[in-house]
């Protein structure tokens, strides 16, 4: 049985390498982002844990890089499910220096490839989170996800609900129908991390789906 799961291991970590080429913006050539967002703290069900880790292997499956705001909880979760494929994790901390990040913030460092120190706090985070990312996801989430929402909602990304995993999911859909602004934004809603996953990537390589924040025409 271990020699079966290895070597299923081995195949999507190939995959996982092969994708990397194929999961770039067209307009930058960068590997594209997707930044999870989602309770640090609090109850966290062990079905809703899992299917946050399952959202990490699919960010790393698919070739992109995943971006938190270091934290523990359900981001966490995605991150540990995409280091075990070898994806590409970065953290974007609220502390100024590492002994913050640990003592001050009690928040995991091990488990990421770039940890960036932002020394914004928690609330200043949240903008580099956001505009560091290409695709944006919600999982689970209390005030300080809904914060990440609004500000990715404000600034035109492209963001994906991870529904069923409670917090503020449940409630995004009403909320979105009562904003009454269009600033560019697009909101997907699936239950299933993978299919999430695959419908952001989707319309984000669509030429209907305009990213914001890049130039209107390419520079030579």
């Amino acid at each position: 049985m271990k020699t079966v799961k290895s070597k299923t291991k081995k195949r999507i970590r190939r995959s996982v390498s092969q994708n990397h080429r194929k999961s770039r913006d067209a307009f930058t050539g960068h590997q594209i982002r997707i930044g999870v967002m989602g309770s640090a703290g609090g109850d966290l069900e062990p079905k809703v844990t899992s299917v946050c880790r399952n959202l990490g292997r699919a960010i790393a499956k698919h070739g992109c890089c995943l971006l938190t705001g270091a934290c523990p909880g359900l981001p966490h979760e995605a991150v540990l499910g995409a280091g075990e494929l070898d994806g590409r994790v970065v953290g974007i901390s609220p502390a100024a220096n590492l002994q913050e990040h640990i003592e001050t913030f009690d928040s995991p460092y091990k488990e990421y490839g770039v940890l960036i120190f932002t020394g914004l706090g928690e609330m200043g985070r949240e903008l580099v989170n956001i505009r560091s990312s290409d695709i944006v996801i919600v999982v689970g989430g209390r005030s300080g996800t809904l914060g990440e929402f609004a500000i990715a909602y404000e600034t035109g990304k492209l963001i994906g609900v991870l529904t069923g995993t409670g917090g503020i999911t449940g409630a995004l859909e009403e909320l979105q129908a009562s904003l009454n602004k269009n600033t560019g934004s697009e909101i997907l809603y699936d239950s299933n991390s993978e299919r999430l996953v695959i419908r952001l990537l989707d319309r984000y390589r669509t030429h209907i789906y305009t990213c914001p924040g890049h130039p209107a025409v390419r520079p030579a």
